[in-house]
């Protein structure tokens, strides 16, 4: 009886085995949800939506034989642009046979063609992106012959108007491309509109740096914040401190970004009008500092006794501040853009404590045991110095320095990360401190599942406050930390996730229902994957037309 019972519960698991097996090899189990509707991509919806869109159904081709025609002020800026839009448009690229744009001259096309876009800048070219950059633009799709106009006041809102353009065009079952009459009035919501990337747990290289870089041109985003060192890793090459990267990368001859790749990056986000915002995070977050800087990091105690460890930056030193001094004035000269972000956050206190010198220092001041008085002395500091080398520059602070009250500038911008953001948007933006958010993006955090409309819900200006603190909310940034990121995979976590983010701080906040949203972000995740870009499936089951299978 016994033995015939367990030959029956063997064979009961076998079945039930049997059938587990079968589900997972039909991509089911037994929690699974209903099946996801497939989502069609929308041909010719835009991403990210435009402010004011009119769009009729009379639809144009467009031939190889198009071009651009720059009727106002133009420069290097705008002529790459057009070689790009060109080539991502028809797949050709014309570099080295007679670029399709020239001055103005009238000529006729045929009824039904769109022949040209006319692009006019009224204002002359900047050189560089700002956080005071302008990026409206008008774009009209004209049925009528060599009456197509994209125009702005700024180079920068010509390149994002070349984008939109370049998103309308769409092909039929025929591969013909085609464009619908439109009429577009844009202007974005938010003038900072960031991606985070870390180079220092994980090293990025330069090309994942640029197809990035590509990535955010391609949907609005402005602002590189770039993370570049950190506790595992130092991979700037300084010229001041040439020792911090030799001894602090993780490899100096191939994990390090030279004085050129630093210079490549940023004139190839230029072209596209993106800032590249470096971050130098203090006192914490520096282990990798150390090795290049003896010195600057505090040593860590046990019963008295050095125990091998290091911790944060030792404020107690004068050298400390020479050193930083150095650096922060070769950054400045490195990178462009008038903000630095110097980072604040996560000091842990505990070597600060173990250390009798910098107790002493400590109690000196009259502090007691209060090392969160020495942390505030210690970023006061580091503030001043950005003060006395560069008054008319700006600085970027993670939200710590805020919440432990350091004095800052008036034109201090702050970045929001951490849980119950609503009540540190409040408290921050009543103290007339303009302000961004990152703490709902952060994208290394991935699930199983569609993700993207928990993004798309989360608005920067959702906060108790009245009309004067939500204007200073500036806007926001996605941040991909690098624990689990590097260049193989860092595309195709980010995107099109990221994109959720971009329609949030560019579109007018009305666009906010991730159901209307799907089929136009389908089409945009197709379009990214049409220039070459390997972002990953957004909505579940579905194709794109681009897809091709390659060996």
């Amino acid at each position: 009886m016994a033995a015939t019972m367990k030959v029956t519960v063997r064979k009961l698991f076998a079945l039930c085995a049997y059938i587990l097996l079968l589900n997972v090899v039909n991509g089911h189990n037994a929690n699974d949800d209903p099946p996801l509707d497939i989502v069609k991509p929308e041909r010719g919806a835009l991403w990210p939506m435009p402010s004011s869109v009119k769009s009729s159904t009379s639809v144009l081709s467009i031939g190889e034989s198009f071009q651009f025609i720059s009727t106002g002020q133009t420069c290097d800026i705008i002529d790459a642009a057009f070689a790009r839009y060109y080539k991502y448009i028809f797949g050709i690229d014309k570099a080295d046979d007679k670029l399709r744009f020239r001055s103005f001259r009238t000529f006729v096309t045929a009824p039904g063609n769109l022949g040209s876009l006319s692009v006019h800048l009224s204002s002359p070219c900047e050189r560089y992106p700002s956080l005071e950059m302008k990026e409206s633009y008008n774009l009209i799709i004209s049925e009528t012959a060599g009456k197509s106009v994209l125009s702005s006041d700024s180079v920068w809102g010509i390149l994002r108007g070349l984008e939109t353009f370049s998103q309308l065009t769409y092909h039929s079952d025929s591969r013909a491309v085609l464009i619908n009459a439109t009429r577009i009035s844009d202007t974005p919501r938010f003038s900072y509109r960031g991606i985070l990337l870390d180079t220092s747990r994980h090293f990025l290289p330069k090309f994942v740096i640029l197809q990035n870089l590509e990535a955010m041109a391609q949907n609005k985003f402005n602002v590189f914040h770039w993370h570049i060192v950190d506790d595992p890793s130092f991979p700037y090459e300084s010229f001041t401190y040439p020792d911090l990267s030799k001894k602090g990368s993780y490899q100096p001859e191939t994990h390090v970004y030279t004085q050129r790749d630093v210079q490549e990056i940023i004139e190839y986000a230029r072209m596209r009008g993106i800032r590249v915002v470096p971050e130098f995070d203090s006192p914490g977050h520096t282990q990798s500092w150390g090795k290049g800087q003896p010195g600057l990091l505090t040593k860590c105690y046990t019963k008295g006794a050095f125990n091998g460890n290091y911790g944060p930056v030792d404020p107690s030193k004068n050298s400390t501040y020479t050193f930083l001094a150095a650096l922060i004035k070769e950054v400045f000269k490195v990178f462009p853009d008038k903000y630095i972000h110097l980072g604040g956050d996560e000091v842990s206190f505990n070597c600060w404590l173990s250390n009798s010198d910098v107790m002493k220092f400590v109690k000196d001041h009259g502090w007691g045991t209060n090392v969160a008085k020495l942390e505030q002395y210690y970023i006061q500091k580091v503030l001043n110095i950005v003060n006395d080398l560069h008054k008319d520059d700006g600085y970027i602070i993670w939200q710590e320095v805020i919440d432990k009250a350091v004095k800052v500038k008036s034109d201090t911008i702050v970045e929001v990360w951490k849980g119950n953001y609503q009540a540190e948007l409040a408290k921050v933006t009543k103290a007339g401190l303009r302000t961004i958010l990152s703490s709902c993006w952060y994208l290394n955090e991935i699930s199983y599942g569609i993700d993207w409309p928990k993004y798309y819900k989360c608005d920067p200006q959702d906060f108790p406050g009245d009309a004067s603190q939500k204007k200073l909310i500036i806007g926001g940034e996605a941040c991909m930390w690098g624990e689990y990121v590097d260049g193989t995979n860092l595309i195709s976590r980010l995107w099109p996730r990221a994109s959720a983010i971009a329609e949030r701080l560019w579109s007018p906040a009305s666009y906010k229902n991730p159901n209307a949203a799907a089929g136009r972000l389908e089409e945009h995740r197709c379009r990214m994957l049409n220039r070459g870009l390997n972002v990953e499936p957004i909505n579940g089951p579905g194709f794109c037309r681009q897809e091709v299978t390659r060996q």
